[in-house]
Parts: structure tokens; sequence; C-alpha cells
């Protein structure tokens, strides 16, 4: 449908990259129709404005851009998210897209790259940039291994005492998507596909003791 406009939410804490980013769309069958300066504005903007496309950067004040992610899909928003950042490693790349981001672009996207993205977003395409989506292969080929570092166990001792992902977060005062994050790292270095196996692995090689870590 090469009628249909686009509305566009833009997300990111910095004036001056909202301001050149609802410059750059006019006239482009996409339009801005709001913007918030942090997760938890983008969030309540999108519940009134039920844009079609949410372009989300990611470090932002209070309520990160993982954090509006997983809000926006808990209220049951069905904005595409599309994430714009100038981050691509490991630790941001992950959790983004496991909190259900469409997307994921850097910020050194030129206009039209920025524009197709955004479409494609609106379809129910993936859109990843060339780094982001090397990163993930890179991943999915040569997993993690090596030992497992000091938070890992921690998050793994509290996961063979049966906490959950929402309470070991809240223990370690980190985020749910951290958790996640940990426990992939864990998985892959520890060869194994679920929570039960790798308690019994970390069990068997002597990394936690019974009764404790």
């Amino acid at each position: 449908m090469p009628d249909e406009v686009i509305r566009l939410l833009v997300v990111d804490d910095h004036p001056v990259v909202r301001d050149g980013l609802r410059g750059m769309f006019g006239g482009e069958g996409i339009e801005v129709v709001g913007e918030a300066a942090d997760g938890a504005s983008a969030v309540e903007r999108a519940l009134v404005l039920r844009p079609d496309v949410i372009l989300m950067d990611l470090r932002m004040p209070g309520v990160d851009g993982v954090g509006a992610i997983r809000r926006l899909a808990e209220r049951g928003v069905e904005s595409k998210v599309l994430v714009l950042t100038t981050y691509d490693t490991d630790s941001d790349v992950l959790p983004a897209i496991e909190a259900g981001a469409s997307g994921y672009l850097l910020k050194d996207a030129s206009p039209e790259e920025l524009r197709r993205a955004i479409r494609t977003a609106h379809t129910g395409g993936t859109v990843l940039s060339s780094s982001v989506a090397s990163l993930l292969m890179d991943r999915i080929r040569r997993p993690a291994r090596g030992p497992l570092s000091d938070r890992e166990i921690e998050v793994l001792a509290l996961v063979a005492k049966g906490r959950s992902n929402r309470e070991i977060a809240a223990e370690l005062f980190i985020g749910e998507a951290t958790v996640k994050t940990h426990l992939l790292h864990v998985y892959a270095k520890l060869e194994v596909g679920d929570r039960a196996a790798a308690v019994a692995s970390a069990y068997e090689r002597g990394l936690l003791q019974p009764g404790g870590r």
C-alpha cells in the first residue's frame, strides 16, 4: 500500500537527535506522531498514540530501551519496535532482541537505510545492521566457552535455589533481561539447554556446592 503513511514514535533522550529524526521523515510516507525522552514516557505515549513503529534508543535515564520494550509487550502494544543506538555489544543487542525488538540499527545508518528499515519493520520484517547480524551469527557458530564469571555463578546459585528470573533480578539489583543474558552465557559455557541441566552440570563440575554456592 504505497499511499499508506507509517506513524512513527521517536524515543531518544537527546533533543537534537529527536529533532534530526523528525526532520528526516518529512514527505517520505513516514509521519512522526510523537516523541519521548525516556522509556517510561515512551510507553505512556505509545499507549495513547498507538504508532505503527517505535524508533527506540537503548541507554536512557530511568527506564531504558529494553525495559520499555518489555513494558510495551506486557501492555499489549502491537507497535513494531526498531532499536536505534550507538551500541552493538552482546550486552546491548541480546537483551533487546530477547525483549521483542523487531530490528536493531546503529546511528551511523544512512537516512535511506533508516527509512527502509522502518518500512520493513512495519510490514513484519526483521532488520539488523551488518555488525549486529555478524555478532549474532558469530554467537550461533561459536558459543561462549570458558569459566563462568562470578556474576554468572551468582545467578546460577539462585536458580539452584528455585528463584525465578524476576526474583533473581530483584535480589541482585539487575534487570530481568540481564538475568536472561547471563543464563544464555551459562548455557553456552556449560553446553546445556535449560535451567535444570545447567544446575546439574554446575554441581558435577564443583561450581556449586550443596547447601551453598
